[in-house]
């Protein structure tokens, strides 16, 4: 079975490892952190919870990146978390440099891990890890969509009051103000998101998914969102680990598809076993294939700024 290492175990790295532990999935789950004793705690903890859940991954917690060796999937969590009134693009130039200092670590020790970037702002830490890490394309990828259509679904639902399980939710794009919505290809129960919402009503839960993370972090007064986020990681991950093709809105290579070359984007995929395994191409409108295109402009401008620093 599979090694999978989590880098950060503050809320998002130790609840991202929960949720994957609990899969089964893997026999080890790795949890790595500057700060002494945490991981190992946190590790012992979940570990002391296999026997009422019912789970055999193992977890282990370290401060050395040695322990990482030979991991099949690699989750980058580490990083500046948002304050209230930060925005994603304030994280830049620090985030930059603790991302390349993980991937760096991280290639170390295993030779072609998947990685899995969540930090913060996702699309260049994305492209970053991609740079620094050298790996194939289709093994560096981004969690942003899987995180912003739960988001739109939970909004979807409780604005028209249905169960979520008869949502049907699809963003794509940059993750924050440059994502894109699919409302053509969103249902409730079968029907249309556009049969039963107004254009003003859909743009108002869009604008809220969009801010869906700064409206939790100015609540929270500290931290950010985890929970969700954390889902969304491991979700991912259980794709892979077990070769299911699914597809998820993730943040994915783009070379050609959508019209769109040399960028890491928002866009429908299918993960498997080798991460990536191919671009879905879906039917956008004119108007959703405009907005996919200036989010992937809005991108390159933002990756430029982090060629500068």
């Amino acid at each position: 079975m599979a090694k999978v290492t989590v880098v950060g175990a503050g809320k998002y790295g130790s609840m991202t490892a929960l949720k994957i532990a609990e899969y089964d999935l893997a026999d080890q789950v790795v949890m790595t952190d500057i700060v002494e004793g945490l991981p190992q705690g946190l590790a012992l903890d979940i570990n002391q919870s296999r026997y009422v859940e019912g789970f055999s991954t193992k977890l282990f917690g370290t401060n050395n990146y040695e322990d990482t060796a030979d991991s099949d999937i690699v989750v980058i969590t580490a990083g500046l978390p948002r304050k209230p009134g930060m925005s994603r693009m304030d994280l830049l130039e620090v985030n930059a440099g603790i991302v390349t200092d993980v991937t760096e670590n991280i290639l170390k020790h295993s030779k072609n891990p998947i990685i899995v970037v969540v930090t913060n702002p996702l699309d260049q830490m994305t492209t970053l890890t991609a740079k620094v890490s050298k790996l194939s394309k289709n093994r560096v990828i981004g969690q942003a969509g899987v995180l912003d259509s739960s988001r739109f679904a939970y909004f979807i639902s409780e604005k028209l009051d249905v169960n979520i399980s008869k949502v049907e939710a699809l963003t794509l794009g940059s993750h924050g103000e440059t994502m894109v919505p699919v409302p053509s290809l969103c249902k409730v129960d079968g029907k249309p998101l556009v049969d039963l919402l107004s254009s003003e009503e859909i743009n108002d839960l869009v604008q809220r998914t969009s801010d869906g993370g700064a409206e939790i972090v100015s609540l929270l007064k500290t931290g950010s969102a985890y929970f969700a986020p954390a889902s969304s990681a491991a979700t991912m991950v259980k794709a892979m680990l077990s070769d299911s093709d699914e597809i998820f809105p993730v943040c994915a290579w783009v070379d050609g598809e959508y019209g769109i070359n040399d960028v890491y984007l928002g866009v429908p995929a299918k993960l498997g076993a080798d991460g990536v395994s191919e671009i879905v191409q879906y039917n956008l409108t004119d108007v959703e294939k405009d907005a996919l295109l200036d989010a992937s402009k809005a991108v390159k401008q933002k990756v430029a700024e982090l060629d500068s620093i």
